[in-house]
């Protein structure tokens, strides 16, 4: 989807207003205060902000692993309030990708197997699963690794096949959250840039948190968060 396509159809991600504490009384801790943005469809959005800003809290209100205190959440058109909490986890299995610092793949499954996951939950029958594994992992540059364990992966490649798994199921968005945090510099940008290809090549939408003003510039755009509010987006 190209920018001008985008600003024409409705927002992947609307957030209204979203507060979210933590305790009650003068204990509590107020991690979102008033967080109001979108995410246009087709666009990579980096998430901005200082260790405790809210980012992480912010992601999992998106991604539907938290509510919020307050504020709704409007996720390609539906509202999460209104969904119970098997509404809730059939929304991540079949319209989400989640993508980790710490890679959060399975040591005793290769690399196919992993990025095969989410489709035996779906219960994908095994052909179209293997056509699709073979597919993503191609995309990520991983094809001739397909057999290998995460234990004798790099770390770079570890967090490809991370991205691969988390487009297995065709997401409408994926929530990246300090995907390079475990990665030195260059291999880092070589993850943003293959989250860049990713926008353009499946047509995903990409929240990703990240403190790195280098893997910023490949995004679309910046959403600032400082002591849970919103600071300014950078178009």
């Amino acid at each position: 989807m190209t920018r001008q396509q985008a600003t024409t159809v409705a927002p992947m991600v609307v957030a209204d207003g979203l507060h979210r504490s933590f305790g009650t009384g003068e204990r509590a801790v107020h991690a979102l205060r008033g967080v109001s943005f979108e995410i246009r469809r087709g666009e990579l959005t980096a998430l901005k902000g200082r260790s405790g800003s809210g980012k992480t809290t912010l992601l999992n209100l998106v991604g539907g692993l938290d509510s919020p205190t307050s504020g709704s959440i409007t996720l390609d058109g539906t509202d999460l309030a209104g969904l119970d909490e098997s509404g809730l986890l059939a929304l991540r299995r079949d319209r989400i990708g989640f993508v980790f610092q710490s890679f959060g793949l399975i040591p005793v499954l290769t690399a196919a197997e992993n990025v095969g996951v989410p489709m035996r939950m779906r219960k994908v029958p095994a052909k179209r699963r293997e056509e699709r594994v073979r597919t993503l992992l191609a995309l990520v540059g991983l094809a001739e690794h397909a057999e290998q364990r995460p234990g004798e992966l790099s770390g770079g490649q570890q967090q490809r096949v991370a991205v691969a798994r988390a487009l297995a199921n065709d997401p409408a968005l994926i929530i990246a959250d300090e995907p390079t945090g475990q990665l030195d510099s260059e291999t880092g940008r070589s993850i943003m840039r293959l989250l860049r290809a990713v926008v353009e090549s499946e047509g995903v939408t990409v929240l990703v948190a990240t403190h790195d003003q280098a893997l910023m510039e490949l995004a679309d755009r910046v959403v600032e968060l400082r002591d849970g509010r919103v600071v300014e987006p950078t178009e």
